[in-house]
Formats: structure tokens, sequence, C-alpha cells
């Protein structure tokens, strides 16, 4: 990972107001079900009603492609906007209402070197988001496999780390490394930084191993632990090759239904109520009667002789 050097803080470089909030999906493991889990989250979010954007960070594109956006390098996308090009400029709908994404591309393989002598290296993605935060509620960033520039753009930029990791135990090693670097982070760059929760993915509740690994967890993260756990499913395997999050491949999977509530805890630990939910809490509309205003008793169906 680059060189962490403390830097002062300039009222420039505070977030923005809370009209939204940045969740970087990160775990230097890669093979965790990081980028399944900043698809299906973000459109989890999105499918809940709630405005979201999705920035794929990571040069494979493998979010980008997930979602059904054909890769191109004739488009902008990140590399594009680290560079200096407008974020609004790169954004891409998607087939999921309230969904957008900025596209990854391989060229940023080679954002790593070219940014090592740029002003403000660190918060190029930061100061981007600043112009389109007010937009979207939720801002999720799928990060690479690895503690480089990218990844440091990443988490100087958000508000908060959603760390998604199986229930094994070099899983455990690596995430206190992390946790190491998300200090080094705030200390440095972004003091807002802070841990947003640690999701079990690929978990298998019937051994023993997942379950110690869980209760260790808990003991350690406590509340940060979320109660959602993300189980092995074949449909979230076979979602991304039809570029449909699984919510939309396959709603009635147990994919699907651990990312829906997924979705739903992190907007109760966010205080952002579900517009889904609100409209399905709303009364029915009664029929008024024209002469009094009441509404209408139901009554009950007639059966034969039906002049009694």
């Amino acid at each position: 990972m680059p060189e962490i050097q403390a830097q002062p803080t300039t009222p420039t470089d505070q977030p923005a107001a809370a009209a939204s909030r940045v969740v970087a999906v990160v775990n230097q493991k890669g093979g965790v079900g990081k980028t399944t889990t900043a698809i299906n989250l973000a459109a989890g979010l999105a499918l809940e009603g709630v405005p979201t954007l999705l920035i794929d960070c990571d040069p494979q594109g493998n979010a980008t492609a997930g979602l059904g956006v054909a890769r191109s390098e004739d488009r902008l996308s990140v590399y594009d906007v680290i560079s200096g090009a407008s974020l609004a400029g790169a954004i891409q709908k998607t087939g999921v209402d309230n969904l957008s994404i900025v596209p990854g591309s391989k060229n940023m393989i080679g954002a790593n070197l070219e940014l090592v002598g740029a002003e403000r290296r660190e918060f190029r993605l930061r100061d981007a988001l600043a112009t389109v935060r007010s937009e979207f509620r939720f801002i999720v960033l799928d990060c690479p496999p690895a503690l480089d520039l990218l990844t440091l753009n990443a988490l100087v930029a958000a508000d908060g780390l959603l760390v998604p990791m199986q229930a094994e135990y070099f899983a455990l090693e690596g995430i206190t490394e992390l946790m190491q670097t998300l200090d080094r982070v705030a200390q440095g760059f972004n003091p807002s930084l802070a841990l947003e929760g640690v999701l079990l993915t690929m978990f298998d509740d019937r051994t023993n191993l997942s379950q110690q690994v869980a209760a260790n967890l808990k003991q350690f993260f406590g509340d940060k632990l979320y109660a959602t756990t993300i189980p092995r499913n074949v449909r979230l395997a076979e979602a991304p090759s039809h570029g449909k999050p699984v919510q939309i491949y396959d709603p009635k999977s147990r994919g699907a239904e651990a990312y829906t509530a997924l979705a739903l805890e992190l907007l109760q630990r966010s205080g952002v109520p579900s517009p889904k939910k609100a409209r399905k809490s709303e009364p029915a509309k009664s029929v008024s009667n024209g002469s009094t205003g009441a509404a209408t008793e139901k009554k009950s169906p007639k059966f034969w002789p039906y002049n009694k």
C-alpha cells in the first residue's frame, strides 16, 4: 500500500453535508464475495426505493459487467474521474430503477503509477464525489482486493467500511491488518472514517467452524457484526453471467432474500426509512358514500333466492 503520511485537513477535505452516505466494500483478501456484496447491496437499496450509485473501483470491472453494463474504453470510467474528468458525465443508468453506476476500466491498473506524483492524489475520488453526493442517498464503492492507491482513494472518500469475510481462520487474521489500515487512514486523511460493519459471506451455519468464527467476531465487533449473513447460494454465482443482481435474476432465492435483508439492516442502522416499506404500510383508501361522506360498509355476498 502507498505510504500514508498525515496531511493537514482543510475545509475542502471535509465530507459533504449529510445528504448521502458513502460505503466502501473492502477487504484486501480476494474471493470473499466483495463484488457480489457491492452489486447486490446496491441493488437491494435501490429496489427499496433509495437512490443509489455504485462505483466500480476495481480494474477488473466485475461490478460493471455484473449489472449488465458492457465494457467499453470509449466511455468515461473511474479512471477518467480520478484523472480529472467530471463524475456526473461518467454516471451510467442500469436496468434497476434508482440504481446508477460509474463503470470500472482496465486503465485503472496504471493509475497507481500515474498518480504517484499528482497533487492531492489521495483525495481525487473524494473531491469528485462531492459534486454528486446530493443526488444519491447511498454511494457504494467496490474496491479492488489490494491496499493500493485506488483503495486508498476509496477509503479517503468513504464514510464507512463494510467488510465482507468468510467464516474461516485466515479471514480473522486479514481483518486485523485491515483495521490497522483504517486507523492509519483516519489519522492521516479522513478523521470521520469508521467501520460500517462486518458481513459474513458464504456462511454455512451447519459447521462448527462457522459458528465459532461468528461467535469470535460477535465478541470482538459487537453490534458492528451484521445480524444478516449471506449463505452459499448457486443463484448468487449465476446472476452476474446474466448481467443482473440476484434480486432480479431470482428474487425468491436464498441469496436474494439475504441481500434484501442486508439492505434493510443498513437502512435501519443509518436511520433511513425504506420508501417501499412505507408504501406497503399505507392504509388502503376507503370508498366514501356520496351523500354522507362515510366509508361504505363491506356488504356480505347474496345467495339464492336473491330477492330476500
